[in-house]
């Protein structure tokens, strides 16, 4: 059945071309391509998908898997995406996977999986003719994962792990702590002139207002981290503050993002990529959260503190600009005494 333009749009999984190509629905959206003529790649085909129907495939019996349209195309996603593999792989070392992804993700996402391509497989940019998956292995949608009614309720690593055909509890929690990153070769931080040995990070923004850490509490997290470590304080995006020092430009690459995370005595964020990152190389983290239950970010991470801070109207939000929603955001971070004795900096 063809899909009125919303639908394709929406739909919880790839995308087939009238050409017989699969598609991910982003590269149609991010170019404003109609998409007209579209058919849901579905169960057809032999194609597997677990939001459609659950699936067990037989990893012990497998040599190659197909992951259409995964992981996503946020760097958090990625990352937890990507752990998924890597504990399936850890459990079956025969398996190669082959990754394929939407054309105009945004670069620094693409770069993850460039570094992550030498522990899975192979990383191809959709789109794909359906024929050259091959019927005899096995092939596995991914696709629009935002659109899956388990996305929102169940931890992300389970999530992903659910979504390959594998019961999340069979999976132990160490396996879903992004320890990948820790097989990755990563430049050594530039530091700024005068930064010797430990800093700590601190990564303010996400990718949307309402999970960021509001601009007008930043300088104070700075001299509560100074108050508490007495170490330099880096980050990336400008704060006002003596003590502190951005560090963006020293950061070109995913590669030295990582890096700079890797090498942290202790991170700051609130919930956004940095969080997983530090997990995968057991950086002690604060992390704040504002829109989702920090079970459903950070069960697994046992050197993270997550702080909570309840706004009820903005519950389940992925992503807002709106005034009023940043102000409330704002409002429930001044109510925390943000200070050297804060419990999150422990």
């Amino acid at each position: 059945m063809v899909l009125d333009e919303v639908s394709a749009l929406t739909n919880a999984g790839s995308l087939l071309s009238p050409g017989g190509e699969i598609v991910a629905s982003y590269d149609l959206e991010v170019t404003n391509t109609p998409a007209l003529g579209y058919r849901a790649l579905g169960l057809s085909n032999d194609i597997n998908n677990a939001a459609l129907s659950p699936f067990s495939p037989d990893y012990a019996s497998v040599s190659r898997v197909h992951v259409i349209n995964g992981m996503g195309v946020t760097l958090g996603d990625s990352v937890i995406g990507l752990t998924a593999l890597t504990a399936i792989k850890a459990r079956f070392p025969h398996i190669t996977f082959t990754i394929y992804r939407p054309v105009h993700a945004p670069g620094y996402v693409k770069r993850l999986y460039k570094l992550a391509a030498p522990l899975l497989g192979s990383v191809i940019d959709l789109p794909v003719n359906l024929d050259t998956l091959p019927y005899t292995e096995l092939r596995i949608d991914l696709g629009n994962h935002l659109f899956w009614p388990k996305f929102a309720t169940l931890p992300m690593i389970d999530f992903f792990i659910d979504a390959m055909g594998i019961e999340a509890d069979d999976v132990p929690s160490t396996d879903k702590r992004n320890h990948w990153l820790q097989k990755l070769a990563l430049p050594q931080p530039e530091g700024p002139e005068g930064l010797k040995g430990d800093y700590i990070l601190l990564c303010p923004a996400a990718s949307t207002p309402v999970r960021s850490i509001p601009e007008s509490v930043r300088s104070d997290l700075v001299e509560a981290l100074w108050q508490r470590f007495g170490l330099p304080i880096v980050g990336f995006g400008d704060i006002d503050h003596m003590l502190y020092t951005d560090v963006t430009s020293r950061a070109p690459d995913t590669a030295d993002f990582l890096a700079w995370i890797k090498h942290a005595a202790y991170l700051v964020t609130p919930d956004t990529a940095a969080v997983h990152i530090a997990a995968g190389f057991d950086i002690p983290t604060t992390a704040f959260f504002t829109t989702i239950a920090p079970d459903l970010r950070v069960r697994d991470y046992p050197r993270c503190k997550a702080v909570f801070l309840p706004v009820p109207e903005l519950e389940g939000i992925q992503a807002s600009n709106r005034a009023s929603d940043v102000e409330r955001i704002e409002r429930a971070y001044r109510a925390l005494k943000i200070d050297a004795d804060f419990y999150g900096f422990t």
